[in-house]
């Protein structure tokens, strides 16, 4: 299959599919041309990339599942274990996001945004106290 074929099967872009060629996630065969010829297994490996990526997961992260989905004799509490790390992290992130959400939503409520030049939305952002 050529990477066109990959491309359309498994939703990601040619781009990012040489890139993770580059980095060492797949190693499609070369065919006599020169042209990358991927096997279905490779697409396998791809269209499982493509959906550890959407949910998040860092690109080492998708390293260490890929050779956990390769590895036979895995366990499962390894697969669970960078699963769980990646979901901290996601906690983690959310907890920022609310506390953003909290701090803009004073200064957004603080602000009489009226005609008057004076706006504690400005005034925080530069930093200076009152």
């Amino acid at each position: 299959m050529n990477i066109k074929a990959v491309s359309e099967a498994t939703g990601l872009p040619v781009k990012t599919i040489r890139y993770y060629e580059d980095v060492g996630l797949i190693q499609p065969g070369r065919g006599s041309n020169g042209y990358r010829v991927f096997s279905v297994n490779d697409t396998h490996k791809l269209a499982f990339l493509a959906r550890a990526r959407s949910l998040g997961f860092p690109l080492e992260s998708c390293r260490t599942l890929l050779a956990l989905y390769d590895d036979q004799d895995r366990e499962s509490a390894d697969v669970k274990a960078v699963a769980l790390s990646h979901l901290d992290e996601i906690d983690r992130k959310l907890a920022e996001l609310h506390a953003m959400r909290a701090t803009l939503g004073d200064l957004v409520n603080s602000c009489s945004g009226d005609s008057r030049p004076d706006c504690p939305i400005l005034q925080d952002l530069s930093g200076i106290p009152t």
